[in-house]
């Protein structure tokens, strides 16, 4: 009967002394005998509550190791901190963000300069529409439609989301006839369609190793960022879930091929083409 149990975030001991490898967490470490008990269906159980058996030195270890989850677990305590004695914006009073606060000069001067506010949006309209042809072309031309697949996701929860929560549009927004939407038309402000469409589009070329591309794709990316801020075309949030928002529908376009190439037990991959045509 095996004794083995996981034990997250320690380390990894072979016995004798202390494997200096960063430990992920995820294998298996042998416990002694006393440490587990066998129950009445046969099985083996652990005899002490897990946080019984850590030690100084695992502590040691998981804030060298795990630095990144430990920083991340002072941020929860520092922001609980910060949301129990903060003072919320009065209602009739325009949101904060400071994302806003950050671009106040680049505001002014967008304000005071509306030609160069206008090439900054057709720029910025140039960029989106390098992004849709990529997207569209990795489907037509290459065959892949995980992209496409992951932005007609995107775009429609995005529909339903910016419906269903209808943000104000800032009082400094600043518009253009050139931006996208082209026309200076109504959208929706949660989350940026701007921001996730280049996370996908950034995403298929690291696939593929268009490295350069994609970090190209990178840098316009967080100038588009700035822009919209600076124009107050987007709250910071919007942004930053549009991020989120182009990494979570790729994950899910790419769940699905996998899936439906299971189904459809496609040889050669996932396909929006019949397995007739593919054939013929």
């Amino acid at each position: 009967m095996s004794t083995n149990t996981v034990v997250p975030l320690r380390r990894r001991s072979n016995g004798n002394h202390t494997n200096g490898e960063a430990f992920n967490g995820m294998e298996n470490i042998v416990k002694k005998p006393d440490d587990c008990y066998t129950n009445g269906n046969g099985g083996v159980e652990r005899s002490k509550a897990s946080f019984l058996t850590w030690t100084m030195r695992d502590a040691v270890y998981v804030a060298r190791y795990h630095w990144i989850p430990c920083f991340f677990a002072v941020g929860v305590l520092f922001f609980m901190g910060v949301e129990y004695t903060l003072q919320m914006v009065p209602a009739k009073s325009e949101p904060f963000d400071i994302g806003f606060v950050a671009t106040r000069s680049l505001n002014r001067v967008l304000a005071s300069s509306p030609d160069l506010n206008t090439l900054l949006a057709a720029l910025n309209t140039v960029f989106v529409a390098m992004q849709t042809t990529y997207i569209v072309w990795t489907w037509l031309m290459e065959g892949r439609p995980r992209a496409t697949i992951s932005a007609c996701f995107m775009f429609t929860c995005r529909g339903i989301l910016g419906y269903s929560t209808q943000l104000p549009l800032p009082q400094d927004f600043l518009g253009s006839g050139v931006d996208f939407p082209v026309g200076n038309v109504s959208f929706f402000l949660f989350y940026s369609g701007h921001v996730a469409g280049s996370m996908i589009a950034s995403l298929d070329m690291r696939r593929m190793q268009r490295l350069r591309l994609a970090m190209l794709f990178d840098i316009l990316n967080i100038l588009q960022s700035i822009r919209l801020l600076g124009t107050r075309g987007h709250y910071t949030i919007d942004l930053a879930v549009g991020v989120g928002a182009g990494i979570l529908f790729d994950s899910l376009a790419g769940k699905y091929e996998e899936m439906m190439s299971k189904r459809h037990n496609l040889a050669n991959g996932f396909s929006l083409i019949s397995k007739d045509s593919l054939v013929n």
